[in-house]
């Protein structure tokens, strides 16, 4: 993303990364509901947390944006909480507690999102605060 498009967000919450991930977190979150009683304090909650930890780090990051290895480090923890949901998802669909379509919808969303972190790293310096 270039320079003259990070001028149209405003914060956050404005960031397609941010609102992609809340929708799939969300999405995570009800499906977990229907989750067995005996998964609630592993598998349930690691999904859970993973996927909501992909917001709480791009949050984060945005803030961190006056100093770029501060910004990166948290685009950095994005991305791996967001390839930890995947692994969750991934038991989720194996251990039959999600259905194998809505598994690989919502894995390949958290391809898309890994990518567009990623796409933010590499280009950290137009996102950063000079």
């Amino acid at each position: 993303m270039t320079r003259a498009r990070t001028e149209f967000v405003r914060g956050h919450t404005d960031l397609e990364v941010y609102q992609r991930d809340f929708e799939a977190a969300m999405s995570i979150f009800k499906s977990s509901k229907l989750f067995p009683k005996e998964e609630t304090y592993s598998l349930t909650d690691q999904i859970r947390r993973a996927s909501r930890s992909v917001c709480a780090n791009l949050a984060e990051a945005w803030r961190k944006r006056r100093y770029e290895a501060a910004f990166v480090s948290k685009l950095s923890n994005a991305e791996t909480e967001a390839t930890e949901t995947q692994v969750w998802l991934q038991f989720a669909v194996k251990c039959e507690y999600l259905s194998a379509e809505s598994g690989r919808t919502l894995y390949k969303e958290y391809d898309h999102i890994v990518a567009m972190i990623v796409q933010m790293i590499r280009q950290s310096k137009s996102w950063t605060i000079k």
